[in-house]
């Protein structure tokens, strides 16, 4: 099989959960992490499986999970 037989698939499911002061922090910070998140994906650092997604000083605010898949053409 060759990779031109393949159609490559990414599943990214996140889950996050913040408390703060009002929404527009809450919309910050979770603006951040995806952008973080956003960067580890494009920069190929996160493997397949589960992956503790954490804050600007390290504190874990949820999960994301990673699966690569291929479907055969």
């Amino acid at each position: 099989m060759d990779d031109d037989d393949v159609i490559p698939h990414l599943k990214c499911d996140v889950e996050m959960e913040l408390t703060g002061p009002n929404d527009a922090t809450l919309n910050k910070w979770a603006a951040d992490a995806l952008r973080r998140l956003a960067d580890s994906i494009e920069n190929d650092e996160l493997e397949e499986g589960h992956h503790d997604l954490k804050d600007n000083v390290g504190k874990t605010i949820g999960s994301v999970y990673i699966d690569y898949s291929g479907e055969l053409i």
